[in-house]
């Protein structure tokens, strides 16, 4: 039996065949098309190459806010020519009958991070990703824990007297401490800031104020952080951040485990191939 996985960012699709929902094979990896059309096309080339049956099911995550039947994308500002459209529908007109699961590409890797890499082993588990943008989900035994909508941590508030963004950008945690938003504040690249700078150490401060807000309202086991501000080379120190939070919160509770992502760019299928084994009830 084989299953499919895939993983749908802004910038790259990559796509993977599992024989056994615990490995998978060859990635296949290509630009992510801006039409949803061609995006479709290419995600069914890229399942044909890697698995030639019909899978048994397929799982994958997408970059945007889902719809609410979890077919397609309701909006997003990169994949904007996606929104409205049935990924699902797409992939089942080629394999028909066959299960498919869509998730926000974020809370996927956050299953992947759970079940596979820095949180095995927990039982509830707080992923955030720091890159672009500031996304986040909450993991409880392998699975997306229940919403109406979905998980938007990088949208709570932070600066809320304005002091660091003035009054035109919206005080949010993803505005403080994104590399979009670093980009936009310094006028250069985040990865253009030598690791010495002192910014490095302000960006996890402000990060460490948005994980209280984090382990007060989920109560986790452990934090998980991925993304190229936490990962890269230089990046928001890890340590930095739990010294940070341990502060911000230490008259109140203890401080989880808070600890780097191990899973890199392939943390979305491997939560793929989670989602498949919890849903499918594969043993």
């Amino acid at each position: 039996m084989t299953y499919i996985l895939f993983d749908i960012g802004g910038t790259k699709t990559r796509v993977a065949a599992s024989e056994d929902l615990g490995s998978f094979g060859e990635v296949v990896s290509f630009k992510t098309p801006v039409k949803f059309e061609d995006g479709a096309k290419k995600l069914l080339e890229a399942i044909k190459k890697v698995c030639e049956e019909k899978p048994e099911g397929v799982a994958g995550g997408i970059r945007g806010l889902l719809s609410e039947d979890k077919e397609g994308i309701e909006n997003d500002q990169v994949l904007s020519k996606w929104a409205g459209k049935s990924l699902v529908r797409e992939i089942n007109k080629k394999y028909k009958d066959v299960p498919v699961f869509l998730e926000n590409d974020a809370a996927m890797a956050g299953v992947g991070e759970a079940v596979f890499g820095a949180g095995k082993g927990l039982e509830i588990v707080a992923y955030h990703t720091v890159s672009t943008g500031v996304g986040g989900v909450k993991v409880e035994n392998g699975e997306i824990d229940m919403a109406s909508v979905g998980f938007e941590p990088g949208h709570q508030i932070l600066d809320i007297d304005r002091t660091v963004l003035g009054e035109d950008i919206d005080p949010t945690l993803e505005n403080l401490v994104s590399g979009t938003a670093v980009g936009n504040r310094f006028g250069v690249k985040a990865y253009e800031i030598p690791q010495s700078d002192m910014v490095w150490d302000e960006l996890a401060e402000y990060l460490a104020q948005g994980l209280r807000n984090t382990i007060l309202y989920w109560s986790p086991d452990a934090i998980v952080l991925g993304g190229a501000m936490i990962v890269g080379d230089p990046a928001i120190s890890v340590d930095t951040i739990r010294k940070y939070t341990v502060e911000a919160i230490h008259d109140i509770e203890p401080a989880p485990l808070i600890t780097a992502a191990k899973l890199g760019d392939e943390a979305g299928l491997y939560g793929a191939m989670a989602i498949l084994k919890k849903r499918l009830g594969v043993d």
